[in-house]
C-alpha cells in the first residue's frame, strides 16, 4: 500500500512526468532512423476505401475515377511529406501529429523560399506576366424604375410603356441608383440577366429597356460607363508584392514535392493505374 502511494506521488510530479516523457520520445525517435524510412508507398484496397469513405461523407456522393485519383494522389503527397519529416528529424513517428508534420515541412519549404525578398525588378516582371489579374473592371452608374411581376399582370409591357409615360414604377427593396459598380457587383444585386443586358447598353440621358432582373422588369437610365483599365505598377505595387510572395511560396512547395516524388516508388491498385 505504502509503495503504491509512493509510485502515485512520483508519477504525479510534473518534473518526473516530463523526464519520463522525454525519455520515451528519445527512445522512440531512435527506432526510426533514416535507413528504415521506406521510399515505397503502396496503396492497398483498404486504404483506397478509407479515403473514398471519408470523401463520401464530406461530399455526399460516390467519387468518380478522376475524384478517386485526386484523393489518392493527395494522400501520396501527404505520405511523402510525412516520411521526409521523419527523415529530417522534425518529429517522432506519431499518427496523432502526422498532419502537423506535413504542415511543418510545407511551412519550412515556404520559409526557405521567401528568406530573400523579391526586388523591384522581379516584382515588375511578375506584374507584367500576370497583368490581367490587376485589371480594374468597367464601372456602371445608373438609375432604374422597377415593375413587379408579382403585382402586375404584364410587368414587361408596363415597363415598356413607362419609357414614354415616365410612370414611377413600384417600390423596390434595393437601391434605385447605383454609382461606379462593376458587372460582378451588379450581378450580385440584380442577377445575371440584368447585368448582361446592362453591359450591352450605351450611356444615354434617357431611359432604356426594359430589361429583366431577378425581381421583375426595369427601365434603366445608364448615366456613365467608366472603361476597364490596368493601373500603373506603382499604384498596385503592394498588392503585387503580396501576390508574388504567395506565388513563390506555392511554387517552392510544388517544385519540392516534384523532386521528392521522383525519389519514391508508388505502387497503386491496378484499377488506379
Amino acid at each position: 500500500m505504502y509503495s503504491a502511494a509512493i509510485v502515485r506521488n512520483w508519477l504525479s510530479d510534473p518534473v518526473t512526468s516530463f523526464v519520463v516523457a522525454g525519455t520515451a520520445i528519445f527512445i522512440l525517435s531512435g527506432l526510426f532512423s533514416d535507413s528504415e524510412i521506406s521510399r515505397v508507398v503502396e496503396i492497398g484496397d483498404a486504404e483506397v476505401e478509407r479515403l473514398s469513405g471519408s470523401w463520401r461523407m464530406q461530399r455526399n456522393r460516390e467519387p468518380d475515377t478522376d475524384d478517386l485519383k485526386e484523393i489518392v494522389e493527395r494522400y501520396v503527397k501527404d505520405e511523402i511529406y510525412f516520411r521526409e519529416s521523419q527523415r529530417l528529424g522534425l518529429d517522432i513517428n506519431d499518427s496523432i501529429i502526422r498532419r502537423r508534420l506535413v504542415q511543418k515541412l510545407t511551412f519550412l519549404t515556404e520559409d526557405i523560399a521567401t528568406i530573400q525578398p523579391l526586388d523591384e525588378s522581379a516584382l515588375r516582371e511578375y506584374f507584367a506576366e500576370n497583368i490581367e489579374d490587376y485589371r480594374v473592371p468597367a464601372r456602371f452608374s445608373f438609375s432604374h424604375r422597377y415593375f413587379s411581376t408579382d403585382h402586375r399582370e404584364d410587368a414587361r409591357a408596363d415597363a415598356a410603356a413607362a419609357l414614354v409615360s415616365r410612370a414611377k414604377g413600384d417600390p423596390f427593396m434595393l437601391q434605385k441608383s447605383y454609382a461606379g459598380n462593376s458587372l460582378s457587383q451588379i450581378r450580385g444585386f440584380l442577377g445575371e440577366e440584368f447585368a448582361t443586358a446592362l453591359s450591352q447598353l450605351e450611356a444615354r440621358p434617357i431611359a432604356q429597356g426594359p430589361i429583366k432582373s431577378a425581381y421583375g422588369w426595369h427601365t434603366v437610365t445608364l448615366k456613365k460607363i467608366d472603361a476597364s483599365f490596368i493601373p500603373e505598377f506603382e499604384i498596385v505595387a503592394d498588392r503585387v508584392a503580396r501576390d508574388a510572395a504567395l506565388a513563390v511560396r506555392t511554387n517552392a512547395n510544388e517544385d519540392y514535392y516534384r523532386e521528392l516524388r521522383a525519389r519514391y516508388e508508388v505502387i497503386y491498385p491496378d484499377y488506379l493505374k
